[in-house]
């Protein structure tokens, strides 16, 4: 399977806070990654150094096999500390103009509301959405341009059980329709329903990658994940 996201060897100072310290992973195209980690592992950095937020002072990043830059970015759909929206426009208006701004055809912001299930409400202003209508919307915008690869920072963030469960479908149904998708996110029970693997940081280093089965203790996913955190967290002390 070919790799639709390789990080290695990537680390990040902010201030003299070591953030991200040679973290490595690997995304397969076609799937739902989660990046797990307690809060302040740096998984929001890390997100923002892959979307061009920050910029690593080490280690390499590559998207579908080529470096990251400007032209390689053109296959990425980001939406990192959430969506960020116009409270008196409505999705329609929000849609058209992102299509502006990247060069692209109005109806593929049209599109990219029928793939997150709104275009029937599409001309409501965004001052009546709910908090995961609002994230839908955020990740039809990141949809705009027709990405291959998702990077979606704590996507179920404050969504009560529904909205939790439809952020699970987009996500499957996504990757159904060839959409990589990396989410990030501390909420364990979310991670274990939605992806086909995982990463785990921790103080900002990689300490498990690979499948959910291969991170539980005795059956145990939670108790398999605190273990690893608590073990990473004494090796470091």
């Amino acid at each position: 399977m070919t790799e639709a996201l390789r990080v290695s060897g990537v680390s990040k100072t902010l201030g003299r806070h070591p953030a991200l310290q040679g973290v490595e992973l690997t995304v397969r195209t076609g799937e739902v990654y989660g990046l797990l980690g307690p809060n302040g592992a740096g998984k929001t950095t890390l997100m923002k150094t892959i979307a061009g937020l920050l910029r690593q002072e080490s280690g390499t990043i590559s998207v579908f096999g080529r470096p990251l830059g400007s032209e390689s970015r053109r296959g990425l759909g980001t939406l990192i500390d959430g969506p960020g929206l116009w409270p008196r426009m409505n999705a329609e208006e929000h849609v058209r103009v992102h299509a502006r701004l990247r060069g692209v055809p109005e109806e593929w912001g049209r599109a990219a509301l029928h793939t997150v299930g709104m275009a029937d409400i599409a001309r409501r202003r965004v001052s009546a959405y709910s908090l995961g209508m609002r994230w839908r919307l955020g990740i039809a915008l990141a949809l705009v341009a027709r990405p291959r690869l998702l990077v979606l920072d704590e996507p179920t963030n404050g969504l009560d059980p529904i909205g939790m469960r439809d952020m699970r479908e987009l996500l499957r149904r996504l990757a159904e329709n060839g959409i990589t998708a990396f989410v990030s996110s501390h909420q364990l029970d979310q991670i274990a329903r939605t992806c086909d693997r995982v990463g785990v940081l921790v103080a900002g280093s990689t300490h498990y990658e690979g499948p959910l089965s291969g991170l539980a203790s005795d059956g145990d996913l939670e108790q398999g994940f605190l273990d690893l955190v608590t073990r990473a967290g004494t090796a470091l002390r």
